[in-house]
C-alpha cells in the first residue's frame, strides 16, 4: 500500500504560480497529477516515470512542469501562467505501471488539494 500525501495548494490571481508537491511512503514506477473542476470529469495534468518519461495534459503543456526528486517518492508539480480554468481539486496519484497512469488509471490517490486561479 502506498500512501500519498499533498500540499501546496491555495489561491493565486491570473498569471501567477503555484507549485505543488507529493510525498509517497514508498517509490512507485510512476507518479502524477490529475484534476477535477466543479461539474466536469477528471482530467489528467502531467505524470512522470521513474526514468524521467513525461507526458502532460494538452491544457497545461507549456505552462505547468512535472519532476520528482528524493531517489523518485517526493514529485512536485511547478504551475506557472495559472489561468481561471486551472481552478480545481488537484490530486496526486501513482502507480507501478507508467502507462496506466498515463491512461488516467492510478492504483493510489492522495486525498488532493484545491488551486483557485482568480481573474
Amino acid at each position: 500500500q502506498v500512501q500519498l500525501m499533498e500540499s501546496g495548494g491555495g489561491s493565486v490571481q491570473a498569471g501567477g504560480s503555484l507549485r505543488l508537491s507529493c510525498v509517497a511512503s514508498h517509490a512507485t514506477a510512476a507518479m502524477g497529477w490529475f484534476r477535477q473542476a466543479a461539474g466536469k470529469k477528471r482530467e489528467k495534468v502531467a505524470v512522470i516515470s521513474m526514468a524521467g518519461t513525461t507526458s502532460y495534459g494538452d491544457s497545461v503543456k507549456g505552462r505547468f512542469t512535472i519532476s520528482t526528486e528524493n531517489f523518485k517518492n517526493t514529485m512536485s508539480l511547478q504551475m506557472d501562467n495559472l489561468v481561471p480554468d486551472d481552478t480545481a481539486m488537484y490530486y496526486c496519484a501513482a502507480d507501478p505501471l507508467y502507462r496506466e497512469l498515463e491512461a488516467g488509471r492510478a492504483t493510489y490517490w492522495g486525498q488532493g488539494t484545491q488551486v483557485t486561479v482568480s481573474s
